[in-house]
Parts: structure tokens; sequence; C-alpha cells
């Protein structure tokens, strides 16, 4: 049956896959380029959160591959849907990474300009940006465009009822949304076997009639490869198409999280042996694309981005205290128009 996954993730650095082309080098070298800077980026925002300058920050280190691949697989014609933990993805779209952390800074706004960027806000609750997604690319169709959404999304997000209507509902309408799972062996503490015994989590589309596939998470070529197949699928009017990649969290859930308590070190370590970054290096490097000189460029080039992200993540907001009052209701309730009046009252007593 043509929705069937693969029977093993797809990779293509290190072999051949014959449903697969591997993508053009500088294709592989911007991805890259995207992948070392979105880490550095990704520290950069861990250690702010240890300063106190954001409120929290859920890493993707170790995901460089799907946080990269996603965003680059998709047009300035599309939509992305990202979760709370897809910031380098974002950064790779070209969003201002200042108003990527503005929402987790802890203000009341997810920071950039969504129908500008065409990139929803970044979603907390689980599997409810599927639905959004599905809409929007239903919509889309409907006024005879060709935009496809991307919906991300990690292993736990396909335990939600949330996750199952947005496939059903996507496959009965034919919406062209790509559903991009980010397995990463945990649900915060939870891992995989305790969430799903199925054959993996893309075989979850079968039973919906969506075409799925699954891919090396770790391979940059072969999310992108995979991705891309996806993104044409779903452009070209032949319904869904769920993608599962198989990667791993290196950090804890987020700065709140001791991940040494559910995940033993060889775990860890066995990953670390599978590092995203390193795998493409090596590759570029053995194909006469990267050398020694091409990637202290790139490194410096982000070093130089974490410093102005870090410069100016330390300068202080300015804060109107009266915006706790504004854009809750069209018409203010008596009960916010009398506390907007204490506020008021106080400041001129300060």
């Amino acid at each position: 049956m043509e929705w069937l996954p693969s029977s093993s993730p797809v990779r293509l650095l290190e072999q051949p896959d014959p449903n697969y082309r591997l993508p053009a080098p500088e294709r592989l070298l911007a991805a890259y380029r995207a992948m070392v800077i979105g880490r550095r980026f990704d520290a950069q925002a861990t250690t702010l959160t240890k300063q106190g300058r954001l409120a929290v920050y859920p890493s993707s280190r170790g995901q460089e591959a799907c946080q990269v691949g996603a965003a680059l697989s998709i047009g300035a014609e599309d939509w992305l849907f990202p979760t709370y933990r897809d910031s380098v993805s974002l950064v790779t779209r070209g969003i201002d990474p200042v108003e990527v952390l503005t929402l987790l800074r802890g203000d009341w706004h997810c920071g950039y300009d969504v129908p500008a960027t065409r990139t929803a806000p970044q979603c907390t609750p689980l599997a409810t940006q599927t639905l959004h997604a599905v809409g929007l690319a239903h919509g889309e169709a409907r006024k005879g465009n060709t935009t496809v959404a991307m919906a991300l999304l990690g292993d736990g997000a396909t335990s939600e009822g949330d996750f199952h209507e947005a496939l059903n509902f996507a496959a009965v309408f034919r919406a062209p949304v790509v559903f991009f799972v980010q397995n990463n062996g945990y649900a915060i503490s939870v891992p995989l076997a305790k969430q799903s015994v199925a054959p993996s989590l893309a075989h979850k589309g079968i039973g919906y009639g969506v075409r799925s596939e699954q891919v090396d998470g770790n391979d940059a070529a072969a999310v992108l490869s995979v991705l891309d197949s996806a993104v044409a699928h779903a452009r070209a009017g032949n319904g869904p198409f769920l993608v599962e990649a198989h990667t791993y969290r290196m950090e804890p859930h987020t700065n709140a999280d001791d991940a040494a308590r559910y995940r033993p070190p060889e775990e860890v370590e066995h990953w670390q042996q599978r590092d995203p970054i390193g795998r493409l290096e090596r590759h570029l490097r053995a194909d006469g694309h990267l050398d020694d000189l091409g990637a202290q460029r790139i490194a410096a080039e982000a070093e130089e981005f974490a410093v102005a992200v870090r410069t100016r993540m330390q300068a202080e907001p300015t804060v109107d205290p009266e915006d706790l009052f504004r854009h809750v209701y069209a018409e203010p309730t008596p009960q916010l128009t009398e506390q907007l009046a204490q506020l008021r009252s106080e400041q001129e007593a300060l």
C-alpha cells in the first residue's frame, strides 16, 4: 500500500536509498551553516535562562537536522506551525531571534508578526496546533492556493486526541498539510515505550489513509529529502503526509528538568555519537565541499550571531503595567475597569 512508511528509517549520508535523492551539495552546505548557527543560538538561549533573562527555554540540541530541515523544506508562501521547542526552526526561517525569544521571556504575545512571517505562535499545549494547521491548509486549498502547512510536533503529542482528529480531518478533506513528528524518545520523562507499541509513530497515519514515512532525524540529507517529498505530495493536491523523524533531545526537557532521573548516561553517550552536525560535516568534508577554513568561517558567524542576541537580550524591555488589561476583551468588563482604575491610583501614589 502506497501510504505505508519504509520498514526502517530512511538514511542517505552513509548509505543510498533507491526512493530518495541526496540533496545538492549547496543545499547541504546551507543546512550545515543553519545547523551550526542554530546550535549556537540554542546554547546562548540556555545561558540566558540561567541568567534570568528568559523564564524558560526548551532546548532542541541534537535535533538540529529536524529543526533546520523543516524550515528549509517549505517556501515563503507556506505556513509553519511550531511548538515551544522549535525556536531554531523559526530562526532558520528568518525570524528575528529576539522576537523568537519574546514569548519565552514572559511577554504577553509571541513577539513576531504571525501573518507577515506566515508562522503561527509557538504552541505549548500538545497537538492543538495540528488542528490549526489543517484548518488553514484546508482554507487555502478552497481558495485555490498551493500553500502547504507544516505542523511540527513531538512524540508525546501523538498521544493526544487533537493529533488524531487532525489526521482524520486532513485525510477526509485532502488538506495540504505535512505533520512532522520529531520523536526524541521522551514526552518529558515518559519514554516512547510507555506511549505506543506501534511499529513506528509513522504507522499511525495508516488508519487514516495518510501517506507516511519515517526518517533518521539525525541525517540532515535524509530529513531534507523526505520532507521535500512530503511537501511536494501535499502541494500537488494529494492530501496530507505524516513524517516521523527518529532523533534525540540531548538536553533536559527544559531548564527546570533533571533528565538524569529518567535516562541513563550511556543512552545520551550513544546518541552523541550520532550527532547530526558531526555527521553532515564529515559527509561534506569527504566530498570536498567543506574544509577547515569554511568550517571556521561558519563557526565565527555563529558566534557573532550569538553575541548579537546576547547583547540585545541584556537590554531591559519597556513594560507598561496597563498591558495587563489590554487585548483581554474587546469591551473591558466592569471588573477589569475597576482593577485598571485601582492600578492607576496606586501608580499615582508612588
